[in-house]
C-alpha cells in the first residue's frame, strides 16, 4: 500500500466541506489548493484559485499531486479532463452517476438496493398520470441540480402536476411515491484505494424543508440487521463504481424495519458531521486516507452525539459553548436566509441526556426547529 503522507492536495469546490476536509489534512502534513468554479469561494483556508470560466485549470494541476471534490455538481467533462492528468478521487464515474436521479435509481435497480416507487416523466401530463398511478401525495423531483430542497416539489392532487411542472423548471423528473417511514436515516462509509471499507454507524436524520437540521450517532434502538443490511447496499456501491473516498447513502426506515434508498452523495456529508466530535476518526480524515492511499481510521462512535445546523442566523455562540461536551464549528460566512452557517456537534454519556442538552442548544440557536427523535419513547 502507498503510504506517503504530505501531499498536494486539490479540492474542487471551496466552500464549508472543502474548509473542514483541510482543517483535518493540516496534521497530517498535507496542503490543499482549492478550484472554485462559482466565483464566490467561501473557504477561508488553503489557496484558493478563483476560475469560473475555466482559465487557470493549468496553475491548478501544476499545485497538486492528487484531486477530490466537495460538492457533486461539477462540469463531468472538467472532472475527466483533470483525470487525464491527476489522480480523481472518487472517480468521474461516481459524480456522473450521482448527477443523474435517473442514473442513480437505474443503479439501485440493478444492484438490489430497494427505493421508494418512482416514475420518470417528460411532461406535465405525464406528472399528473405519474401522480395518479402512484396515488397522492407523491414527490417530483428534478432528474439533475436538485439538492437541499431545491428542485421538488410536492403533488398533494394530481390536478397541481402543471403548476408543479412549471415551479421546477425542468424536462424530466423522477416522481416518487411517499413513504409511510418511521425514520430518515444516512449511511457513511469510506472505501480505500487497495478496496478497504469502513463503515460509520447509521445515523438518524431529522430535515424541515429539504434541509438538514439535525443528526445523531450511534442509534440505541438499531437491530444489528438493519444495520448489516445498510452496510451491504452501500458496499455494492462502492464496490461497483470502484469507488475511493467518503459515501453518503439516504435511506427511509419502514415501520417493518426495511430500507428504501433515497440518494446518495459522493462527497464527504452533512449527516456525517457528527463523526468529528463523536467518533474515533472523522468522516474527513478518513476521506482524506482513502485518496492518499493510506490505512483507514477506525469508524466506532465514542458517545452519543447529535450534531445541529445553524441555518441562516447565528446563534448565542457564547452561551452554546457553555454547555458541557458541546463543539461549535462555525464556516466563516455572512448570515442569509437559507445558508449553512456552522454546526454544533452535542456529546454525552447517554441518549436521554443527549437530548436534554441538544434541547438547550436548540433554545439558542434562531428558528432552530424542535427536536424530534424516533426512539424518544425509548429512553
Amino acid at each position: 500500500m502507498q503510504s506517503v503522507i504530505s501531499s498536494n492536495i486539490g479540492i474542487m469546490g471551496a466552500g464549508q466541506l472543502g474548509r473542514m476536509l483541510a482543517l483535518a489534512g493540516y496534521p497530517l502534513g498535507n496542503r490543499f489548493t482549492f478550484l472554485d468554479t462559482t466565483g464566490n469561494p467561501s473557504a477561508g483556508i488553503g489557496e484558493v484559485i478563483v476560475d469560473p470560466d475555466n482559465q487557470h485549470l493549468a496553475d491548478f494541476l501544476d499545485k497538486v499531486d492528487v484531486v477530490t471534490y466537495e460538492f457533486e455538481h461539477l462540469p463531468v467533462a472538467l472532472v475527466r479532463s483533470i483525470e487525464q492528468h491527476k489522480p480523481v478521487y472518487p472517480s468521474s464515474r461516481a459524480i456522473e452517476v450521482c448527477q443523474n436521479r435517473v442514473e442513480e435509481k437505474t443503479l439501485f435497480d440493478r444492484l438490489g438496493i430497494p427505493t421508494p416507487a418512482y416514475r420518470v416523466v417528460e411532461s406535465a401530463e405525464q406528472l399528473e398520470t405519474a401522480a395518479r398511478e402512484l396515488g397522492c401525495p407523491v414527490v417530483a423531483k428534478s432528474v439533475t441540480e436538485g439538492y437541499d430542497g431545491k428542485g421538488q416539489a410536492v403533488l398533494k392532487q394530481p390536478e397541481q402536476a402543471h403548476e408543479a411542472w412549471v415551479s421546477i423548471g425542468h424536462s424530466q423528473l423522477v416522481v416518487e411515491a411517499f413513504v409511510d417511514f418511521v425514520r430518515e436515516v444516512s449511511m457513511i462509509a469510506v472505501r480505500g484505494r487497495d478496496g478497504e471499507v469502513a463503515f460509520y454507524p447509521m445515523a438518524e436524520n431529522q430535515h424541515v424543508d429539504g434541509i438538514l437540521r439535525y443528526s445523531v450517532a450511534p442509534l440505541p434502538d438499531l437491530d444489528a440487521s438493519v444495520q448489516q443490511t445498510a452496510d451491504g447496499y452501500i458496499r455494492a456501491l462502492l464496490d461497483e463504481l470502484d469507488y475511493v473516498g467518503v459515501l453518503a447513502l439516504e435511506l427511509f426506515q419502514t415501520r417493518d424495519g426495511k430500507l428504501l434508498a433515497n440518494e446518495m452523495a459522493p462527497r464527504v456529508h452533512n449527516s456525517g458531521h457528527w463523526t468529528m466530535n463523536g467518533a474515533v476518526t472523522s468522516q474527513f480524515e478518513n476521506h482524506l486516507r482513502a485518496v492518499q492511499g493510506l490505512p483507514l481510521g477506525s469508524t466506532r462512535a465514542i458517545a452519543p452525539t447529535c450534531m445541529v445546523n445553524v441555518i441562516g442566523r447565528e446563534g448565542d455562540n457564547a452561551a452554546l459553548l457553555a454547555l458541557s461536551n458541546t463543539h461549535l464549528h462555525r464556516y466563516d460566512k455572512t448570515e442569509r436566509a437559507g445558508r449553512k452557517l456552522a454546526h454544533v456537534n452535542v456529546v454525552a454519556e447517554t441518549h436521554a441526556e443527549l437530548l436534554d442538552k441538544v434541547r438547550a442548544c436548540q433554545a439558542k440557536l434562531p428558528d432552530a426547529p424542535p427536536v424530534s427523535w424516533s426512539f424518544e419513547s425509548t429512553l
